[in-house]
């Protein structure tokens, strides 16, 4: 399955979003992972966001290539 950002045309009808094309089960998820990061940032009143931000990404992607080699 191919990852399809959102574009900021949502819509909440059917299973899917007609714009994204991704399962609204699968936005919502999404939503709430991005929600926890962000609160969890907050929380630990980060001067450098960007620093966490990139280290996130660099892991998942790690943990990625890693998940994928199995």
């Amino acid at each position: 399955m191919k990852f399809n950002p959102c574009t900021g045309e949502c819509t909440k009808e059917g299973t899917h979003c007609v714009s994204c094309e991704r399962s609204h089960e699968e936005i919502a998820a999404t939503n709430k992972l991005i929600f926890d990061l962000a609160t969890f940032a907050q929380r630990m009143k980060y001067e450098n966001p960007d620093d966490f931000i990139n280290f996130v990404a660099r892991n998942v992607g790690y943990n990625l290539q890693i998940t994928q080699k199995n």
